[in-house]
């Protein structure tokens, strides 16, 4: 299967369409796009804790969220309107003080939905601190 958008490429579209996604700061970091999959990294910022010092759940479902995406726009280009229609999320355990790496794969890649998984870990760590699978609707005309 062949790449639409590059790493580069993707991160450039991104800071197009979801300018505010770098508000207070650039902490989101497309890494790498392959064949059905996507890694992604969220650098560690306080803007992103919670109570008790933690990285907080929408951090980590953004950059789920966020890893999906370039998965789906690393094989179907530029499609702005592809949207999240569901992400079930699983907490494992703690992150630590460092960044977060979203490691995506797409299960299916239809022509109007798309589904996937991502693993989050903390950089330097093998063992996941959360696991999401989501469904992306797709626009009928690409």
């Amino acid at each position: 299967m062949t790449i639409a958008m590059t790493a580069s490429e993707l991160e450039a579209y991104l800071d197009q369409v979801f300018p505010q996604l770098h508000i207070g700061g650039r902490t989101y970091f497309v890494e790498e796009v392959g064949p059905m999959t996507a890694r992604m990294r969220c650098d560690y910022h306080e803007k992103h804790l919670r109570p008790g010092g933690t990285i907080s759940g929408p951090t980590m479902m953004a950059l789920a969220d966020l890893a999906l995406y370039a998965a789906i726009l690393g094989q179907i280009g530029p499609v702005a309107l592809a949207v999240t229609t569901s992400l079930n999320f699983n907490f494992l355990r703690k992150p630590g003080p460092t960044a977060l790496i979203g490691q995506a794969k797409l299960l299916k890649l239809g022509k109007r939905l798309a589904v996937g998984e991502v693993a989050l870990f903390s950089q330097g760590e093998s063992e996941m601190v959360a696991h999401a699978t989501g469904t992306y609707s797709i626009p009928s005309e690409r």
